[in-house]
């Protein structure tokens, strides 16, 4: 009985780390950010979230931050080529376009 009980608690674990993660797709259009083909300044996910930065300009972009909360830098990358970020710890990320300065979105990380 205790070994079914153990089993049960376990699962419920793993559904409930499974649902805690999410993904969602930014895209860059038009030199700006947009989701769900509209644009965004400002995006929330959770901690552990993946956002995949997705290229639908004809030209490259290089998204990057600088913040504290997340550093990176994705490269160039042509358009229909996406690259996965995870944000993993709490607090707010702010994401540019080393190509396009004007690109600026803020990734609030609760």
């Amino acid at each position: 009985m205790l070994r079914i009980s153990y089993l049960v608690t376990m699962a419920t674990m793993v559904v409930a780390t499974t649902a805690a993660a999410g993904e969602i797709t930014i895209g860059q259009k038009d030199k700006t950010f947009v989701m769900n083909g509209a644009k965004v300044e400002t995006v929330t996910v959770k901690v552990g979230d993946t956002i995949n930065f997705k290229n639908e300009d004809p030209w490259f972009h290089n998204i990057f931050s600088l913040s504290d909360l997340k550093t990176f830098d994705l490269g160039s990358y042509p358009q229909g080529q996406s690259k996965p970020v995870v944000f993993d710890k709490a607090g707010t990320a702010e994401v540019e376009c080393a190509i396009h300065p004007t690109m600026m979105l803020k990734v609030e990380v609760k």
